[in-house]
Formats: C-alpha cells, structure tokens, sequence
C-alpha cells in the first residue's frame, strides 16, 4: 500500500510539470519564433519480489516479479518544426525558411533565435528592438571602389548608414551601341533647313564631371558626301548653354587640347552593317578590337590651376565586325536605346532591401545600389540540445554542438524571408488535447492515493 502512494505522488508530481509545459506552450501560441516543448515519461525503480529462474530438465523456467515504484520525466524536448509565416510588409522583418537561426549579440555573449522582429536603432545598428541585441553578419568592404563581402571574417553588428552619402562618380566610358539608318539621305550643298534635319541623327546622353554636374554630351551623325557606309559624327557638350564648352575628340595620341577641329570623328561599316573602323580630325585610326575615341570637356566653374579642370572619358563604339552592344548600320529606324554610362550624381541612402541570402542591399537617391551588410545564420547538429535563454532566445549547450556559423541556403541551412515573421509553433488543438490527457492521468493517480488511503484506514480498523 505504501508503494502505490508513492506511485501516485510520482504520477501526480510528474502530470503537474507536464501540465506545466503546456501552459507554458499556451501562453506562447502567439509569440513570434516560439518553438513548444513536450513532455516525455517513463517508469522508474522496481521492487523485485522474486527474481526469473533458469529452467531445468524436471521444472520450466519462472519469470521475474517485480513492483514499480512509479514514474518520472524522461524528458522536455524543444520541438523546433517550423512555425507558420506571417506577412507583415516590413523591410526589417525577418523570418527563416527551413533550419537555421539568428545569431544576437546578447552584451558580448551569443544567443540564437528564430524570432525576426528587427530595427534600426538610433546609431543604424540592427537590433532587436525588444531587448537591444544587436544581429550579426558581416559589413561589406570597401575594395578598390568595390563593396564586397567577406563572409569568411569573423562576425558582428550590422550598421545601416541611413541618410550616408554615395560620392558622385565621373564618366569613364560612354557606350554607343546604336544604330545608324542607312537610308538616312546625305545633305546636299545649299540644304534647306528641312534636309538638314532629315539627314541628321542627333543623339544625347547625361554624363558627368568629377563634381557630379549632369552635362549633355551630344552626338550628330550625317552621311559623308559621295563615299558609301561612313559618317560623320559632330560631338558638343552642353550644346544648349550661352557659351559653348570646350571639347576635344580623339582617337590616339595625346589630347589634341587648343585645336578647335577636333570635335569631329569619322565611323565606318561594312558591307554587312556592322562596325569597321573609326578615325578623328587627324587621321589617327581605331579599327582593330573594341573601337573607341577619347573625349575630354572642360568643366565650367573648375579652377584650370588644379588637376580635374578638364574631365576625360572614353566614347566606346563596339567591337569590329560585332552586332551586340556596337554601333552598327543597318536599314531600320536610327536607335539610342543601348546608350550608357557609367556616371551618376552623388546621392543619399534612402531605402534598403534584404534578399534571400540575407544581403542588404542599399538604394540611394542617385538610382544606384550597392550591398552593405550580409545577415549571419547558425546551425547546430542537435538542435534539440540547445538551452532557452528566455527573450526568445536559445544558448549553446554541451549537447547541441558548436554554432556552425554560415550564409544562408549552405550546408542545409533555410533562407531569409524579409517582410515576415514565422509564428510560433503551438498547435491549440494538440495541446488542448494533450491537457485532457494529462487531466486525466492527475485524476487517476489521485484515485490511486485515495484508494491505498482507504485500504490503510481498513488496516487500522481490524483491531475493531
């Protein structure tokens, strides 16, 4: 009798603790990245009142007798299935894909979690705004003009410069990838202005100085009197303004700087339409690979003591004999819609976007866009043996394996969502199902205790 007390008091201990779980999993069925635990039992010691024997040639063998003496948790398990996605349409929002976690820097020690509710702080830190742990990732580096990430550094604290400026860039190459109708008729001697216009293809296209000042540079193709399949091309910057801006056009050799004829080139075909040769005012010729002149225009309003007073870039014509990204001449409609350069103003970081792979990529008021940070994710090889910190937060433990630290959608780890949060875990209806069952099993071991309690009274009446 006493044995079956101290069962049920096991019984009714142990369905408390579950019943405790699953309140605990209730009461986060909507906190963002919860991930719920269970609760698993098994029986403990025994009472062996006989022990098996052997059998024999005259007697069969005996099993053994034993009395349990009740039972115990074997074990809360994290159950780290994946939570539903919510849509929340903030940029800042994050939600994991398949395995993996964030990684938060908890005021030097690294906690993990799946809860993606992140912002900007007042210093450009992404953080949780809850608790002020800051997300970790790599900071792209600037490289020679280039922002690249090195996801091979060791980790830390993502800053997002809203409001950082993107210097200005000058215009190094200006490709024209057009084409020149060629049955553009050629100008006459004495032209009205009617035929003038007719056998001009003018083209434009912004560049930019060293200051990031727009300027027009202007390209006027007209057919070469009486030759076949060649043209002339007159170059003017800023062919709009009161005074007329010194430029220069070459194809080799130094800068032909004072000579007022070098504002003109010449470009060739073949007979198939595509690119032969080009030549400026001084006969120097371009006809071999990638065809290309120089131009270069004073910048107004420089000092012409310093260097930069004049700005020079390349005018890329394409590749001899080449149909793609080269100006060619063809019979069909005169198009500019292949001009590019490579320019810009200097602009503002205004928004920011974080894809897939957990790159932000930053979007400046000047149209450009670069990449700034990369989000950091860790896996674990059990991660069931992760510890909750509380905050939503995991710790590493001695049974979960060392952070395999990493970028999204490697080694089996998820992908970032942005504009998401993954939900918790908790499915109502199986935890309402489970509490009646736990209900139950904590009426029936207080049966139990009632009942030894009863054949105990029995025992104390039988002097009656």
């Amino acid at each position: 009798m006493m044995r079956s007390l101290f069962s049920g008091v096991s019984g009714l201990q142990n369905h408390q603790t579950r019943m405790d779980v699953l309140g605990n999993n209730i009461a986060n069925i909507n906190t963002t990245g919860f991930k719920r635990n269970r609760v698993n039992f098994q029986d403990i010691l025994y009472q062996q009142l006989q022990g098996a024997s052997r059998p024999t040639a005259e007697l069969g063998g005996t099993n053994p007798r034993e009395v349990g003496l009740g039972m115990s948790v074997a074990s809360i398990d994290t159950v780290h299935t994946q939570g539903s996605l919510q849509s929340t349409g903030i940029g800042t929002d994050l939600a994991i894909s398949g395995n993996g976690f964030f990684i938060l820097d908890n005021n030097g020690e690294q906690v993990f979690t799946r809860a993606g509710a992140f912002g900007v702080d007042a210093d450009g830190t992404l953080v949780n705004p809850a608790n002020g742990m800051k997300v970790q990732g790599w900071m792209a580096q600037d490289v020679e003009g280039f922002n690249l990430l090195d996801v091979s550094s060791p980790i830390g604290n993502l800053i997002i410069p809203v409001g950082e400026k993107d210097p200005a860039k000058a215009t190094t190459f200006v490709n024209f990838a057009s084409n020149l109708d060629r049955r553009i008729p050629e100008i006459p001697e004495g032209a009205t202005p009617l035929e003038i216009l007719q056998g001009t293809w003018n083209t434009q296209i912004e560049v930019f100085d060293g200051f990031g000042e727009r300027h027009i540079l202007q390209v006027q193709f007209t057919r070469v009197p009486g030759e076949t399949n060649s043209w002339n091309a007159a170059v003017v910057v800023n062919p709009d303004a009161e005074v007329l801006t010194n430029t220069r056009v070459w194809a080799a050799g130094d800068d032909p700087e004072g000579d007022d004829t070098a504002t003109y080139f010449n470009v060739n075909f073949n007979n198939n339409g595509t690119l032969l040769s080009a030549m400026d005012w001084d006969g120097n010729v371009s006809e071999a690979g990638q065809v290309a002149l120089y131009v270069a225009f004073d910048v107004p309003g420089a000092n012409a003591d310093e260097e930069g007073y004049r700005h020079q870039f390349m005018l890329d014509l394409g590749q001899v004999g080449g149909f793609t990204r080269s100006i060619t001449q063809f019979a069909e409609a005169s198009s500019t819609r292949a001009v590019e350069q490579d320019g810009r103003p200097m602009g503002y970081l205004d928004n920011f976007r974080i894809d897939q792979m957990g790159v932000i990529t930053g979007v400046f008021s000047n149209g450009t866009s670069r990449p700034l940070a990369q989000v950091a994710m860790a896996s674990f090889t059990n991660q069931g043996g992760l510890e909750k910190a509380g905050d939503t937060t995991f710790r590493q433990s001695n049974n979960s394996g060392l952070a395999n630290i990493g970028t999204a959608r490697t080694m089996g780890r998820g992908f970032f969502i942005s504009g998401a949060l993954e939900m918790s875990n908790v499915d109502m209806a199986d935890q309402f199902t489970d509490m009646i069952v736990t209900q139950r099993g904590f009426q029936a071991n207080s049966r139990t205790i009632q009942t030894a309690d009863q054949l105990l009274q029995e025992v104390l009446t039988l002097k009656r």
